[in-house]
C-alpha cells in the first residue's frame, strides 16, 4: 500500500515541486494540498492521510498550530515539518505540538523521500544529530531570545527505573539504539526494549517526544547534548 501524503505550503511552486517529486515514487501518493494551516486541518480531517508535509511560516494559521490540531485529532496522520534550518526557531514548538520530525528545504531530494517513508513507518528522529543541534541551540539561548511559546521547566522523573533514566538521557542526546547499546554495554534489542517501555510509561507519541521529555525533566541541557 502506498503512503498517502498531504502537502502544506503557502508557495504553490514548492507544493508543485514536491508533488512532481513524489509522483515518480510507486509507494508515495499525494492526496491533497493546502496553502495554510486551517486548510490543512480541514483536509486531514476529510482525507485522513498517513503523512502531512507541513511548512511552518504561512499566513493565517501557521504550521505549529495546525500540527497541534492535527495530532490532537482522531486521525493517525503524522506531521513532517518542512523548514529553513537557519531561520526557524519555531521548530522546537512544532515538535512539542506533536510533529514527528522535520526536514530542511535545501536537503537532497532522496533524503526528503526517505524522511516521508521513515515518518510513515512510525519512526521519528530522521537525523538525531541535526535534531540534537537544533534543540540544543534553541534551549541554549537566553529566555528573552526564545520564540515558539516554550520555556524549560525541569520536572522530576517518576515511574521509571534508573536504567530507563539512563536510556532516556541518551535518547535526549540524540543517540540511536545502536549507540545507546554501545554506551551502556547492552544489546541493541535490549536498548530498543527500554525505549519502547519509556514510550509507554511516559505516554510519548514517538522518539521525538522522548527527546523533549528528557529536556523537560532536566536530564539533558544545552551544554550536555552530545555523547558522554
Amino acid at each position: 500500500m502506498s503512503v498517502r501524503v498531504v502537502l502544506v505550503d503557502d508557495q504553490p511552486l514548492v507544493r508543485s515541486g514536491l508533488r512532481v517529486l513524489m509522483a515518480g515514487q510507486p509507494d508515495l501518493e499525494v492526496v491533497g494540498e493546502a496553502c495554510d494551516g486551517a486548510e490543512a486541518v480541514r483536509l486531514v480531517t476529510e482525507i485522513r492521510p498517513d503523512v502531512v508535509v507541513m511548512d511552518i511560516r504561512m499566513p493565517g494559521m501557521d504550521g505549529i498550530e495546525a500540527t497541534r490540531l492535527i495530532t490532537a485529532g482522531a486521525g493517525t496522520a503524522r506531521v513532517l515539518i518542512l523548514t529553513t534550518f537557519d531561520e526557524d526557531d519555531h521548530v522546537y514548538g512544532a515538535l512539542r505540538a506533536g510533529a514527528s520530525g522535520f526536514v530542511v528545504k535545501d536537503m537532497a531530494l532522496d533524503d526528503l523521500l526517505t524522511a516521508v517513508r521513515v515518518v510513515a513507518a512510525g519512526d521519528a528522529l530522521i537525523s538525531p544529530g541535526v535534531t540534537r543541534r537544533l534543540i540544543a541551540d534553541f534551549v541554549g539561548r537566553p529566555a528573552g531570545e526564545r520564540r515558539g511559546g516554550w520555556e524549560p521547566a525541569p520536572r522530576p522523573v517518576e515511574g521509571i527505573t534508573e536504567r530507563e533514566r539512563e536510556v532516556l538521557t541518551l535518547v535526549g542526546r540524540g543517540r540511536s539504539n545502536t549507540e545507546i547499546a554501545q554506551d551502556l554495554f547492552i544489546t541493541v534489542a535490549t536498548a530498543k526494549s527500554h525505549v519502547s517501555r519509556l514510550l509507554a510509561k511516559l505516554g510519548a507519541r514517538d522518539r521525538v517526544q522522548l527527546v523533549i521529555t528528557a529536556y523537560d525533566m532536566g536530564l539533558v541541557t544545552a551544554g550536555h547534548s552530545g555523547p558522554g
